[in-house]
């Protein structure tokens, strides 16, 4: 049996209002135009989440909004608002669904995607993860509580600005 991670950094956040906190920045224009499109794109082929990992903050919530797709399990953890790749690993142990989308922040989710998978795709911006870059990663479990590190099979990696060229 097998078991997938989309692994989606949160869209382009706004600066525009300094008086909020980092945890409350919600998304800029280009970010609202991302994440439909990035859901396309797992639409298209087919990885559609069972579950869904997300940070608490506005970014990611609103990522996973503007998405518009469904899931099962949707489940905010502030354990993930700027995790260490550690704690992420940790969240992901407890997913009980085949399919679990995992929104998070840099520089955590970049050193995260790096360490879950055995070979890092051929893609100049992978290691550097920017916002709504997302993979696509089959692990060959039965269980998340199995999952290791360097262990992934990477399916897919995109950023939004090829999809949107």
């Amino acid at each position: 049996m097998t078991r997938t991670l989309i692994l989606t950094r949160h869209a382009k956040s706004s600066w525009d209002s300094p008086a909020l906190t980092d945890h409350d920045r919600p998304l800029n224009k280009r970010g609202r135009k991302s994440a439909p499109v990035i859901a396309g794109w797992l639409r298209e082929n087919g990885w559609l989440p069972d579950e869904v990992l997300s940070s608490t903050s506005t970014r990611t919530r609103e990522t996973w909004d503007r998405m518009d797709l469904q899931a099962d399990k949707v489940r905010f953890h502030r354990t993930l608002y700027h995790a260490a790749p550690e704690d992420m690993l940790i969240e992901l142990s407890g997913a009980t669904e085949p399919t679990v989308l995992m929104l998070g922040h840099n520089p955590g989710i970049a050193a995260f995607a790096s360490r879950i998978v055995r070979q890092a795709p051929d893609h100049a911006r992978f290691h550097d993860y920017p916002t709504c870059a997302t993979t696509v990663i089959r692990f060959d479990i039965d269980d998340w509580a199995h999952v290791q590190w360097h262990s992934g099979s990477v399916q897919g990696f995109v950023i939004p600005r090829e999809l949107l060229e």
